[in-house]
């Protein structure tokens, strides 16, 4: 008897907690429902209204459809996007379903979470946007040297591309905060070791053309030697 006494003694104080944290617990899990139910109408109409203002075109050409796909992501920007306001709106009704019952700890580690998503939903915009501009970029650069004859003009125009990808890269990690002052010193480094390396080579390999470049558009006014200019009798 004093065994069963012992045993069942912590049982009204059990009792008395779970009356206590019942409601809350059913408000909670009415909160998840109907957040996971927002979820689904709010990515259903972001992705509607991207494709409507013509996005998944901008993102297709921009290449960055082609990578995810070659990344095995199974969707494209416009459905990524998508699925980052579902998460956004999932997080805002866990933090409140975690805060109503009670786990304040939960509740703010899901709060730094979903502070996080809208810097993955403007770095995407950013590298769709630099994607997008690196390409005209390249087009413009190649179209211009072939109008000027020159042989390398492709090369130009991948070279001036890849430039502007690697800044739009860095603003990428800067907006995400992943190694801000490390990959801004590293790349200004490579950018002024290849600037310096460049004007080496032109400058080594180069001189002749420049100086008939020069020599053609901005002709040097030669000084008149003696008995120059004045008519010989």
């Amino acid at each position: 008897m004093t065994i069963l006494h012992e045993a069942l003694a912590p049982l009204p104080a059990i009792v008395w907690q779970w009356q206590q944290w019942l409601p809350p617990i059913l408000v909670a899990l009415g909160i998840l429902g109907g957040g996971w139910l927002a979820a689904r109408v709010l990515r259903f109409v972001a992705i509607k209204t991207l494709r409507a203002m013509n996005f998944h075109i901008v993102t297709e050409r921009a290449g960055l459809d082609g990578l995810l796909n070659a990344g095995g992501a199974g969707t494209d920007t416009t459905g990524l996007m998508g699925m980052l306001v579902a998460a956004l709106v999932m997080l805002i009704a866990i933090i409140w379903a975690l805060d109503i019952a009670g786990l304040s700890a939960g509740a703010a580690v899901a709060m730094r979470i979903a502070f996080y998503i809208p810097r993955l939903m403007a770095a995407l915009l950013i590298l769709t946007a630099g994607l997008y501009f690196a390409r005209f970029v390249a087009q413009s650069v190649t179209m211009y040297g072939n109008g000027l004859g020159l042989a390398d003009a492709p090369l130009l125009g991948r070279l001036m591309r890849s430039v502007v990808i690697a800044f739009v890269v860095l603003m990428v990690l800067d907006e995400l905060h992943i190694g801000q002052g490390l990959i801004r010193d590293t790349f200004l480094i490579i950018l002024g070791g290849v600037t310096l390396a460049a004007a080496l080579a032109f400058g080594l390999g180069g001189r002749r053309w420049a100086a008939h470049v020069l020599e053609r558009d901005w002709p040097r006014e030669h000084p008149q030697g003696i008995g120059e200019g004045t008519g010989r009798r």
